[in-house]
């Protein structure tokens, strides 16, 4: 398997969870398994725009990447192509629900093999992940920023 799917209801309408998404600095704050800082240095959300960050670890580690968003469809879907290693491609998908946002997360690797080696730990990065998003949209409507 080189595929991992994850799905998550945020409740928020669709636009709402999307801004967290299209906004690059409280995408800085969320994206990441848990414990993980981002620095972003170029966040270019249109269709072929570059994102370059570095992904900071709680054990001080450095992680640069770099991505291009391969298609953005406002306040329904992405698709990033991760150019750094590992590779991959993304495919975040929003449906409205009658309580909030069904976000569906579709991280497929090129290489089978790497994807069984980061089974342990893709899993609970990207369900963590999905959490933190989560938690970014809610303070976000209680007036956080």
């Amino acid at each position: 398997m080189s595929a991992f799917h994850h799905t998550r209801e945020l409740p928020a309408g669709p636009e709402e969870v999307f801004q967290a998404l299209a906004d690059p600095e409280r995408l800085a704050r969320w994206w990441g398994p848990d414990g993980f800082t981002n620095t972003i240095h170029k966040f270019e959300f249109t269709p072929g725009g570059a994102w370059e960050f570095t992904m900071h670890g709680p054990d001080g580690a450095s992680y640069p990447n770099q991505v291009v968003f391969e298609a953005i469809s406002p306040n329904a879907s992405v698709v990033i192509r991760h150019g750094s290693q590992p590779h991959f491609r993304l495919s975040i998908a929003l449906t409205p629900t009658a309580s909030g946002t069904l976000v569906s997360w579709r991280q497929e690797f090129d290489d089978p093999a790497v994807a069984a080696r980061m089974r342990s730990i893709v899993e609970p990065a990207n369900e963590q992940n999905l959490t933190r998003w989560g938690q970014e949209v809610a303070a976000f409507a209680k007036g956080g920023a």
